[in-house]
């Protein structure tokens, strides 16, 4: 069966006529000809097949069948306000979902802080943090698994765009007791013989190719790779092993009571970027939320 083909317009000019019990009171309020209103309450009448209103010279009222079918309007244009209320949200970015991937550190101790900030000018938008480890955030934007990612600088495709949020210097964290410990700056080659132990492929990116042309002798390498910064940590913290990582893992590393040591000769920096599609638009909530963490995302790290 077809919908009757009625407009939203119609139906509000019903209303207005029904509540005011005057169409020239209508024309008023909905800023139209008392002609108008005539013509847009004749035309539903028309689709309707029943008259809306008894008239007489002095009064308008609703017929039965009028009065019957007011309810219903009413809760149809209830549903059309808050449809429009919604659409005015998005297209506001005050509404929305957007799904956001970063690895461990930052989707746990960066996003849930800039959430909380932007939902207190933003409360209905709804941000879902997805784990996935550094590798697979620039895949994650290209599948549309997540709107947004935010990790490490990586190497991307012509279908994702990355954006340097902010750049973090390679430090060593360690043990309180550990040789390095006392120090606030080591050297590459004071890393040499210190056992080592990395988070991830990092390394082969960041640590690696700064020795690759080096001695044997000389190069530094870890003794050991895990999955997880966390894992990597503990293992510092029991005196195992030290780790490098970028300096913002230190808003994790100090609640295992880890020192922090500048690595110099040269200094490292390590770019966290942010990844979106190049080939799908983002939605106005995801945007704006990607607008905000810029300059969030600063301070924040500025603040380590």
């Amino acid at each position: 069966m077809a919908f009757l083909r009625f407009t939203l317009r119609q139906l509000e000019t019903f209303v207005c006529v029904a509540e005011l019990r005057s169409f020239a009171g209508a024309a008023e309020r909905l800023g139209m000809t008392p002609q108008a209103v005539s013509q847009l309450i004749a035309e539903l009448e028309k689709v309707l097949s029943f008259r809306l209103f008894d008239r007489s010279t002095r009064k308008v009222s609703l017929s039965a069948a009028g009065s019957d079918f007011f309810a219903s309007v009413q809760t149809t244009m209830r549903h059309a306000r808050a449809c429009e209320s919604t659409a005015s949200d998005v297209r506001n970015r005050a509404a929305g979902v957007v799904r956001i991937g970063a690895p461990l550190v930052l989707a746990s101790r960066a996003l849930p802080a800039a959430i909380k900030a932007y939902g207190l000018t933003h409360p209905k938008v709804v941000v879902r943090i997805r784990d996935l480890p550094v590798e697979m955030l620039a895949d994650a934007v290209a599948a549309g698994d997540v709107d947004l990612a935010l990790g490490p600088d990586r190497p991307v495709g012509t279908d994702v765009r990355r954006q340097a949020m902010f750049e973090s210097r390679w430090v060593l964290f360690c043990s309180p007791d550990h040789a390095l410990a006392s120090r606030a700056r080591v050297t590459w080659h004071d890393l040499h013989d210190i056992h080592l132990v990395a988070s991830g492929r990092d390394h082969e990116r960041s640590v690696l190719p700064m020795h690759a042309n080096a001695p044997e002798a000389l190069r530094i390498s870890p003794v050991e790779i895990v999955d997880n910064i966390t894992t990597a940590l503990g293992m510092a913290e029991q005196g195992l092993a030290a780790t490098l990582a970028p300096a913002y893992v230190g808003c994790l590393a100090r609640h295992y009571g880890l020192k922090t040591c500048n690595v110099k000769d040269p200094e490292t920096l390590r770019s966290v970027c942010l990844y979106q599609s190049t080939v799908r638009n983002l939605s106005p909530a995801a945007d704006g939320f990607a607008e905000f963490l810029g300059p969030w995302l600063k301070e924040w790290a500025s603040q380590l």
